[in-house]
């Protein structure tokens, strides 16, 4: 990585960012960086978090909002242990991206479980943190990451929040 991960802090968009450099070169999420993601956050359809190093420079975001789950979406095996319920709540991944200059050097997956640190904190009720890939190159950084793919769509993925939680709080 970068920097020592001590040195490195994610923390919620906020005016002080400079966002104007950021490129992670998918244009949907370099423009949703640079132009909506402070509207998102102040009317509360989603937050915003950034990586930032120790220089101030933003070495990536994800968001994080609520969603639901119809069971029919989710495979057998996982309706079988849930309620009857048509829908279940989720917390949404629903951008995640890293600088082409922090690229493979790890950032991705420190925001990932960060994200996943803070889906898991929240005093909601989440069955699930859901993850909708762009390519497939993030579906695979999902799949890595345990999550699996959603009954008929593949590129949308989901990992229960109970194991989740056990990456945190051990076995």
């Amino acid at each position: 990585m970068v920097a020592e991960e001590k040195e490195l802090r994610v923390e919620p968009l906020g005016s002080s960012h400079d966002r104007s450099g950021f490129e992670c070169g998918v244009e949907p999420l370099d423009r949703y960086f640079r132009s909506q993601a402070s509207q998102d956050a102040r009317k509360n359809m989603a937050a915003p978090f950034v990586l930032v190093l120790p220089d101030g420079t933003i070495a990536g975001y994800y968001t994080l909002s609520s969603t639901s789950v119809q069971l029919s979406e989710l495979p057998e095996q996982t309706v079988r242990k849930l309620p009857r319920y048509p829908l279940v709540p989720a917390t949404l991944l629903g951008r995640l991206a890293v600088d082409r200059r922090q690229q493979g050097k790890g950032c991705g997956r420190f925001l990932l479980a960060d994200a996943l640190y803070r889906a898991a904190e929240r005093e909601i009720a989440s069955f699930a943190a859901i993850g909708d890939a762009k390519d497939d190159g993030a579906r695979r950084v999902y799949q890595r990451e345990s999550f699996l793919p959603f009954q008929d769509e593949p590129m949308k993925l989901f990992r229960p929040m109970a194991d989740i939680r056990r990456l945190f709080d051990g076995p």
